[in-house]
């Protein structure tokens, strides 16, 4: 499988089930994977091809106003919108924070999401 990957995309975000987590956002780290259609590399065309550049764009947009209580939240949610919005059929993505707690590096999920082939944009 082709795939787009996109490591360690800082992103700003409210996330946290405890207050002292809640109180101002904090930075996240993203890593994802994105299946790429099998066609993208023959043609040299960006429109053949998933844009690096709006993924980032998109879910910095999508999560700069939003909170979550769980890492597992904020991850099914990234990797709805991946789905949805870049109509691609398969997402890995990885969630964690970096020094929340003492003597961790980071704490995370990660996830695999496929898009359903009962779903009616398909």
């Amino acid at each position: 499988m082709d795939m787009l990957f996109i490591d360690e995309m800082r992103v700003e975000t409210r996330v946290g089930a405890y207050p002292w987590e809640k109180a101002l956002p904090q930075t996240v780290l993203l890593n994802l994977k994105i299946a790429l259609p099998e066609s993208a590399g023959e043609n040299d065309d960006l429109r053949a091809t998933i844009d690096y550049a709006n993924v980032v764009k998109r879910l910095r947009d999508a999560l700069s106003g939003r909170s979550f209580n769980l890492l597992e939240t904020l991850a099914c949610c990234v990797a709805d919108l991946l789905l949805t919005d870049f109509s691609v059929p398969w997402v890995n993505v990885s969630v964690t924070k970096p020094g929340i707690l003492p003597n961790i590096k980071r704490v995370g999920v990660e996830i695999e999401r496929r898009k359903n082939p009962d779903s009616p944009s398909n």
